[in-house]
Parts: structure tokens; C-alpha cells; sequence
């Protein structure tokens, strides 16, 4: 390497250090920003499940006094309203089962995700997703810095999950392929043994 690639080398490599020291910083910290809010959106998603639990619940619970006050069990109003001539009493024991389903599935999602571990958590959470209660924590979602160990271990995984998608799907590539093209052109630069010659005494000589 002559003089000349080496002075402008240097300053060039200094220049990429800092780049590449300010682009781990910053990748850090938005892991960790990301990653530190997701036991927040869970636990307001949480909130919101709740509250439609709740209110399914009281729809259940009136079907339920209206199926005492006929001497009947709710499945069994089910049943008989089911096998009803008139397509209205049909309906209302259409809604009465979906809504008694409804309650065991938001049932089940609010003590999975509630129970579930630090580790196991996001994957529980996304088992029973309900789209349109997560569309609606999402509109109003507001962030908030982690105060408790889930939190800050989550914004941990961030730190690690950025850093590892930056070094081993970007910088690492970019600097093989970068090696490979200065190799290939230090390659290409060497004469060819068959281009050189000979001379008398032992010299070597292009041809």
C-alpha cells in the first residue's frame, strides 16, 4: 500500500469508527424504547379485555335470569329457542350462545396472558390476539418508561435484538462483500507469471 492510500485510509477508517460507534448507540436505544413497551401495550390491552369480558358478561348474566325465571337453564333456553318456529327467537339464541362463547374465550385470553411468564408472555398474548380489542388499545396506547424488572428486561432483548440484526444482517455482510472486491482487485492487479519473462542474469522482465 503506497503512501498516498494509506494517508487517506486512515482519516476514512477514523471517520467509519465513529459512524459505526454512533449507529450502535443509537440502535441501543431504540431497542430498547421499542422492545421496553411491550409489557405496556400488553398490560393496557389487558384492560381493555377486561372490559369486554365484563360486559359480555352482564349480557350472559341477564340471559341467565331470563332462563331461571322460565325454569330453565341457560343452555336449555338455548336449546328450545333453537328449535323455535319464529326465526326472531331463533336469533336470540344464536346471540345468547355466541355471546356465552365469547365469555369463555375472553375468559380463557384475560388469565393466559395474565398467568403466563415473563418468557412465555408475548407468545401467550399473541395466541389469543383479538384484533379488533388490540386495534382499539393501539389508538389510544400511550408509552411509558419501565419502572418494573419485566420492562427492563424486555428493553435488555431490544439492546441484543438490534445490535444482533445490525451486525450479522448488515455490517457483517457489507464488510465480507467490501473484502471480497479489495481481494478481487489486488487479484487483478498482480501480473500473470505468463506475462513475465525471463531476463539474462536471473531478472525478471515484463513481457
Amino acid at each position: 500500500m503506497n503512501t498516498w492510500t494509506v494517508r487517506w485510509t486512515r482519516p476514512l477508517h477514523s471517520v467509519y469508527s465513529a459512524g459505526d460507534t454512533l449507529i450502535d448507540r443509537v440502535l441501543c436505544v431504540f431497542g430498547a424504547v421499542l422492545f421496553s413497551q411491550i409489557p405496556e401495550f400488553i398490560q393496557q390491552y389487558l384492560q381493555r379485555l377486561g372490559g369486554h369480558l365484563d360486559e359480555a358478561r352482564r349480557q350472559l348474566g341477564r340471559f341467565q335470569e331470563i332462563a331461571t325465571k322460565a325454569g330453565l337453564t341457560i343452555d336449555e333456553l338455548m336449546v328450545k329457542s333453537q328449535g323455535s318456529p319464529e326465526p326472531t327467537v331463533v336469533q336470540l339464541g344464536k346471540l345468547m350462545r355466541d355471546t356465552s362463547s365469547r365469555v369463555d374465550a375472553l375468559a380463557a385470553a384475560e388469565a393466559g396472558i395474565r398467568n403466563a411468564s415473563l418468557f412465555s408472555r408475548p407468545l401467550i398474548f399473541l395466541r389469543h390476539l383479538d384484533l379488533s380489542i388490540a386495534h382499539a388499545t393501539w389508538a389510544i396506547f400511550k408509552p411509558a418508561v419501565p419502572t418494573t424488572v419485566e420492562g427492563l428486561f424486555y428493553a435488555g432483548v431490544g439492546v441484543l435484538m438490534m445490535l444482533a440484526l445490525y451486525h450479522g444482517g448488515v455490517k457483517y455482510p457489507v464488510r465480507r462483500a467490501w473484502r471480497r472486491r479489495v481481494e478481487r482487485r489486488a487479484l487483478a492487479g498482480r501480473p500473470s507469471p505468463a506475462t513475465t519473462q525471463r531476463r539474462p542474469g536471473g531478472v525478471d522482465r515484463p513481457g
